[in-house]
């Protein structure tokens, strides 16, 4: 083993001490070994979540790397002065990102997916040290399943993350989307027009 990859590994288990939040301003700051971390710890999170989407003309690997795209993100524009954690707030940008993949997919009129930003591109603009997304998932590391349970009381977080972080609208209508409604449907059942749903699933 290389010495930068047993050095990472060490960094991996320092950072198995600290709390997300200490975490997410290490990544926000540009380590990006914090972000590896981050990427590595909710990605059988995103692996979940992709298993209850299907994305038109695309396997499931295209949809786990958008929910991947979906979690960096979180890890950039998550704030403590939410009342949600970070996980909470990673499940509702992993899912938010997946729905956006499924409708352009859907839009293209099953079309194989080919627009998407691919995990090969840089992080963080940090001239030399930039590094793709897909280097910064380390195969050295595992999580404890465990540590992604999720429990009654995190759901009704999650849900309590869809009311603080979204409209009264869209989180309404992003909940009957995931429980497998069409557009057609949704309308139908809050009385209004296709194109309001669709704008709220922006």
């Amino acid at each position: 083993m290389s010495g930068r990859s047993e050095s990472t590994l060490a960094l991996f288990e320092q950072f198995r001490t600290l709390g997300d939040n200490d975490l997410i301003r290490l990544a926000q700051k540009g380590n990006q070994e914090a972000v590896s971390f981050l990427l590595n710890k909710y990605k059988s999170l995103v692996k979940m979540k992709a298993t209850s989407y299907f994305l038109v003309g695309a396997d499931k690997e295209d949809l786990i790397q958008e929910g991947m795209i979906g979690l960096y993100k979180a890890i950039l524009d998550f704030r403590e002065n939410k009342e949600a954690s970070f996980r909470v707030f990673a499940e509702l940008c992993i899912i938010r990102q997946m729905i956006t993949a499924i409708k352009t997919a859907t839009r293209q009129k099953h079309l194989p997916l080919n627009t998407y930003v691919s995990l090969a591109r840089p992080t963080f603009n940090e001239g030399e040290t930039e590094r793709p997304l897909n280097e910064l998932l380390h195969p050295g590391y595992t999580i404890d399943p465990l540590e992604l349970h999720i429990s009654s009381e995190e759901i009704e977080n999650i849900k309590y993350c869809f009311n603080e972080l979204l409209s009264s609208l869209e989180a309404t209508v992003l909940s009957l989307y995931m429980e497998g409604n069409s557009y057609q449907d949704i309308a139908r059942t809050l009385d209004r027009h296709v194109k309001s749903i669709d704008n709220a699933l922006q």
